[in-house]
């Protein structure tokens, strides 16, 4: 299976089962305590929206990146996580209720800040006055289907349906880190003449960008004096981007190659220290490590 087939038909079908499985986890008591602490939302829209630019157009500064590349790398970062860092919250056993709000907010807001940021960062970095269009409701449409609808039925069902609900947990957890695996192997084989091409260019930029951001996001957490479990969850929104909602811009309205496949990059280099974190959180050690009380 191509790339095209793994990230527009197996993906999208995967992500809705995964977040179902997310969903068979959650009850309503985890949303109403975040509306009513609502510091650790504010933070995580701020690290995304403003927090996360920043940092990734100090990346490209320090790397001295290609103008085509920077706005790649730019864009990248005004499209904050969706599914997949619900996803990896999940696995890591953080804070999904707050994943899954973050990604709602974020449903609404980026599909109306992406295509200015992103006019503003070719104009910046490339000379260029291009128009950039997002189908709004349709983005928005999508973003539910694949992320909220499938929370909301997993959390239908554990409602009504403990016992199954409980049963079903485990199965779709192991299954959801063995499917992210499969994924990243195959998007690998699959670009491998592309990212082979790339790799002396931009990969260290883009693993300073998925890593640097992650621990970022997680110490101005724990700065703020959040729970482990909430600042590991504003480390993964917060280094985990959208990267087919990037592709979105960088490949159907700009039609660029190179900034397309920076993005693509991306998208299978940020699952390496994400992978990395799921494992260690499962492993004895890490599931001791991080039951600490915020200091």
């Amino acid at each position: 299976m191509d790339s095209a087939n793994l990230s527009q038909l197996l993906l999208p079908v995967a992500l809705f089962l995964i977040m179902f499985g997310i969903g068979l986890s959650l009850t309503p008591a985890d949303f109403l305590r975040l509306t009513q602490q609502p510091k650790p939302v504010v933070l995580g829209v701020a690290l995304q929206l403003v927090g996360l630019p920043a940092f990734g157009f100090l990346v490209i500064c320090v790397f001295s990146l290609p103008p085509v590349y920077a706005v790649g790398i730019a864009i990248l970062t005004f499209a904050p996580g969706g599914a997949t860092s619900n996803m990896i919250s999940y696995l890591c056993r953080a804070d999904t209720a707050l994943s899954v709000s973050l990604t709602a907010l974020a449903s609404v807001v980026t599909p109306l800040s992406l295509p200015l940021m992103s006019y503003v960062a070719v104009g910046y970095f490339m000379g260029l006055s291009v128009e950039v269009n997002v189908p709004i409701l349709q983005t928005i449409t999508k973003l539910i289907v694949i992320s909220l609808l499938p929370v909301a039925l997993g959390m239908w069902l554990r409602h009504y349906k403990v016992a199954i609900a409980m049963r079903l947990q485990p199965v779709i957890k192991w299954a959801s880190l063995l499917f992210m695996l499969t994924v990243v192997i195959g998007l690998l084989v699959a670009n491998r003449d592309q990212l082979w091409e790339l790799s002396s260019v931009a990969v260290p930029a883009v693993l300073t960008l998925s890593v640097g951001a992650m621990a970022l996001g997680a110490l101005i957490a724990r700065i703020a004096r959040l729970p482990w479990e909430q600042a590991l969850t504003l480390g993964i929104e917060t280094g985990i981007q959208n990267a087919g909602l990037a592709l979105v811009i960088t490949g159907t309205v700009l039609q660029d190659q190179a900034m397309s496949t920076v993005v693509l990059m991306y998208g299978i280099l940020m699952q390496v220290p994400a992978i990395l974190l799921v494992l260690y959180r499962n492993l004895p050690a890490g599931k001791s490590r991080w039951v600490m009380p915020p200091s």
